[in-house]
């Protein structure tokens, strides 16, 4: 079943009903032109002639504008599997890639909060898998059939919350999670991006110290070395304090639009030295184009966002950034 929404964009999204959700869990997304003519339509008159004119432009006009958001034409042959893709900086990549029409495969808890944000995909674009890489009997090999690029933000609070309820701590999330869903990817994965943080090879050190006083930062470490030492081509991101968002109550429409502000300017370092704060815009932009370039292979950055002009998605540009880091 299909939920038609109007051929003009953006697009605004509502929240379907539960009854679209299976498992595994695909949503279809169409979007249908203007109706021209019904089928016993009869010739004659110019005036008629006329009128069949321009709505056969403004369908052209339309397909157009709706053409970067089309399930059929794919503009690349990846597909990324997006692991935590509801969080603040999860579904800022998640929407980013709908956008460039990168087909996305989402692992989540929770289907509904997806539908939510990004609305009915077809499931070219987007299909959403319920599974929790807490659990590894939820870990099915299918999930990963066809997958090229992995980018896990998965993450919990740093301290006790509402969010650690259900065994949600950081020792689950940020290390048990991990490991599981590293040991289960095939090798065929052309790039697994995993965000971390600053500070996790500090932990013992004020004021990383305290910020570790539930074991955030340790446990984000011994994530990242599982990684390393998996065989997978890896590239770490650790982001700074993020500010911007999370904007996890809005739709697709409102994510794709969502800007950093003045603090677009792009810090990147090496060796845990960095000391800041970080768009989640930036983080996001900087996983998705860690995804193709090569040289990041391999390589753990950290990642500030300043006040300044940034690269935006220019890829030379973030090419610049990480090889100067």
């Amino acid at each position: 079943m299909a939920l038609r929404l109007s051929s003009r964009l953006p697009i605004s999204l509502e929240k379907p009903s539960k009854r679209f959700l299976r498992s595994p869990r695909t949503f279809l997304l169409q979007v249908t032109p203007p109706n021209l003519s019904s089928s016993n339509e009869r010739g004659g008159g110019e005036r008629r002639r006329r009128r069949r004119r321009r709505a056969l432009a403004s369908q052209a006009v339309s397909e157009e504008q709706t053409k970067q958001y089309s399930p059929s034409s794919p503009s690349s042959s990846k597909v990324v599997l997006v692991v935590g893709g509801t969080g603040g900086v999860g579904q800022l990549i998640v929407a980013s890639l709908l956008s460039r029409n990168i087909n996305s495969r989402l692992l989540l808890r929770d289907p509904e909060k997806a539908m939510s944000l990004f609305g009915i995909q077809d499931e070219e674009p987007l299909k959403i898998w319920k599974g929790d890489t807490r659990n590894p009997s939820d870990l099915d090999p299918t999930i990963f059939q066809g997958v090229t690029h992995v980018i896990c933000c998965t993450g919990t609070t740093a301290f006790p919350s509402k969010r650690w309820e259900g065994d949600n701590t950081p020792e689950r999330v940020d290390w048990e999670g991990i490991r599981n869903l590293v040991s289960v990817l095939p090798p065929t994965i052309q790039r697994f991006v995993l965000v971390s943080s600053v500070g996790v090879t500090k932990f013992g050190e004020l004021p990383w110290s305290i910020m570790n006083l539930f074991g955030v930062l340790k446990f984000k470490k011994m994530g990242e070395d599982f990684v390393r030492n998996s065989g997978l081509p890896y590239t770490i991101i650790r982001p700074g304090r993020l500010t911007d968002g999370p904007y996890t109550s809005y739709d697709l429409n409102t994510l794709i639009k969502a800007t950093a502000g003045e603090r677009r300017a792009v810090v990147i370092g090496q060796g845990d030295k960095l000391v800041g704060e970080v768009s989640r815009l930036v983080v996001a932009e900087a996983c998705i184009q860690a995804l193709d370039i090569d040289f990041t292979k391999g390589q753990i950055y950290e990642i500030n966002s300043i006040q300044g002009e940034g690269p935006g998605s220019d890829t030379e540009k973030w090419k610049e950034l990480f090889k100067a880091a």
